[in-house]
């Protein structure tokens, strides 16, 4: 096996995520073959050399991959320094270090995956691999046609321009009301609370919203609030052609920036 970067592989581990690995590194808190090493760019072969991380053996979890159905009111971290409810209080049964895969305001319900691969996790949050994630929103007032398609083409936010890739009126078990609206939209972006800040900057505040969709991965009503359940093979197996398509246009995306910064005028 070819040797790799050392914060990847205590990732690939399950033991935390790449970044808090890297603080590990830097730390000192990480020996191969007995000897302390301190230097980001260091490289070990998992599969020759013994790796400790703060005086334990490294030893590769078995992957896991989890679609949690997130409450409201829980914070989709492992740990939250205001002692508010984590996700972490509904995963009794999986011994595995799984983190989310992106994450969902504490006021925001839905779909979450939760998984020990790094590579997949980060191909699937990169921005430039826009996975898409559709929500079920209620809005107040009742969004004329004009609205959804400001929305599609685009509105301006303090942090940038943002747009949904697809939006349209739903009822899901609910009576028309002239005081609120149910939509479906999809995003592509993972930015702060993206879908509360395009609606209020189109006039329409967020009473209600839960994600249905995350990439292939579909709620069902199966799936509780609270409640877990690992993927099925082919589940699996879509969701990681979903992340292989998503780091093809990674690369292609760093390609044409790379081509960028040498396309001058004389």
């Amino acid at each position: 096996m070819a040797k790799d970067r050392l914060q990847k592989i205590i990732a690939q581990a399950g033991l935390c995520s790449r970044r808090q690995a890297e603080k590990l590194v830097i730390q000192g808190l990480v020996k191969v073959n007995g000897v302390v090493v301190k230097e980001l760019g260091s490289k070990a072969d998992p599969t020759k050399d013994r790796i400790e991380v703060n005086g334990k053996k490294l030893m590769k979890e078995p992957r896991r991959y989890v679609m949690f159905h997130k409450p409201l009111h829980c914070v989709s971290t492992l740990s939250d320094d205001r002692d508010r409810p984590t996700i972490l209080d509904h995963l009794e049964g999986i011994s595995e270090r799984v983190v989310p895969v992106g994450r969902l305001d504490f006021d925001t319900e839905g779909l979450m995956l939760l998984t020990n691969d790094g590579d997949l996790t980060n191909a699937l949050i990169h921005p430039s691999g826009e996975t898409p994630k559709t929500y079920q929103v209620k809005v107040s007032g009742n969004p004329k046609l004009k609205t959804l398609e400001a929305l599609q083409m685009g509105v301006l936010l303090e942090d940038g321009p943002a747009k949904v890739s697809d939006v349209f009126i739903v009822t899901p078990g609910h009576h028309v009301s002239p005081k609120n609206t149910w939509l479906e939209l999809t995003v592509t972006e993972g930015r702060n609370r993206l879908i509360r800040r395009m609606l209020d900057q189109v006039g329409h505040s967020v009473q209600r919203l839960r994600r249905i969709r995350f990439a292939n991965l579909e709620l069902t009503p199966k799936l509780r609030a609270g409640q877990w359940r690992d993927l099925s093979a082919d589940e699996l197996r879509k969701l990681k052609n979903v992340a292989k398509a998503a780091t093809a246009k990674r690369t292609q995306f760093q390609a044409e920036a790379d081509d960028q910064d040498w396309d001058y005028e004389f």
